[in-house]
């Protein structure tokens, strides 16, 4: 990794030493928010955010997000968890803690396509997205060059139908070696085995170019074009097992008129994918996605 990104990683590591999220959900009920803030205050934590979100007040889910900050919290993990599961068996939560300082470790999968790749590396090198970008994964070798020069780890993995599951099991090896948090697949174009996928559940972010539902499938552009629609998109989502149907995370659209082309389309719709990958990706890094079936709750 170079060392401008080297530096944003370490300058983040450090402003955070004590920085924390807590994400909670759980049936709702009286006295949740009240029961954590005082957790929190006992244990000297200091709150600096919080967002709240209930799916129904009439006995829905409860939805939370604490943003705080500890003395010496690195030496606290373990007290602190320990001490917190008192409140989450009273109040039947699903939580995490999740420490700001343990930088998550990410891989880009890409083909031949390099726009939502550039994107993401563009704003990890300006700071604007905070990650350890471990490797980056092709069936192409387009790209290496552009990764290579940012001193990142480049592997090429062809893929045929008759090689699929045995280049999986390279690929997992290599995730499981550079010890990886979240896989972006940013343009990759093929489709992931339900295998693969069950080893990281709500940790592969996909773009998908078109404003699922619409145009799911092969030709999305041109089948556009031929519709003859006002507005294009880009949808970014977890993957499931269901093809492209896994939980949205952010959706953007560009209005288009008659005057433009197929090509033109897939421009705008290349500009689309980039920022809405982009954000998603930010945001699951930030902590601040809870998945609920078959939707996301995303705290501003």
């Amino acid at each position: 990794m170079n060392q401008v990104l080297q530096q944003h990683l370490q300058e983040f590591k450090e402003k955070n030493k004590n920085h924390a999220h807590l994400l909670i959900s759980c049936p709702d009920q009286p006295g949740i928010v009240a029961a954590v803030s005082n957790f929190l205050y006992e244990q000297g934590a200091n709150i600096l955010n919080s967002n709240q979100y209930t799916t129904d007040p009439q006995g829905g889910t409860f939805f939370i997000r604490f943003d705080f900050s500890c003395e010496d919290l690195s030496a606290r993990e373990g007290e602190l968890e320990q001490r917190f599961e008192e409140i989450a068996n009273k109040f039947q939560m699903n939580w995490q803690i999740i420490y700001a300082y343990h930088l998550k470790k990410m891989a880009i999968f890409v083909s031949k396509e390099d726009h939502a790749l550039l994107e993401l590396l563009w704003q990890c090198q300006s700071g604007d997205i905070i990650t350890d970008i471990a490797l980056v994964i092709s069936n192409h070798e387009d790209v290496r060059h552009t990764v290579e020069s940012l001193d990142i780890p480049f592997y090429y993995t062809p893929i045929t139908k008759e090689t699929k599951r045995e280049v999986e099991e390279q690929q997992l090896q290599l995730l499981k070696e550079y010890n990886v948090d979240v896989i972006v697949l940013a343009r990759y174009m093929q489709i992931l085995t339900p295998e693969f996928v069950s080893n990281f559940p709500n940790q592969i972010i996909n773009i998908h170019h078109s404003f699922l539902p619409a145009f799911i499938g092969a030709k999305p552009y041109e089948r556009a074009f031929d519709r003859g629609v006002k507005l294009i998109g880009a949808t970014s989502h977890y993957v499931t097992n269901d093809l492209d149907e896994g939980p949205i995370i952010e959706q953007d659209v560009e209005r288009v008129n008659h005057k433009d082309d197929v090509d033109e389309l897939k421009r705008i719709g290349r500009m689309i994918e980039r920022r809405v990958l982009a954000r998603a990706v930010k945001w699951h890094l930030e902590d601040r996605v809870i998945v609920h079936g078959n939707k996301t709750i995303v705290f501003e």
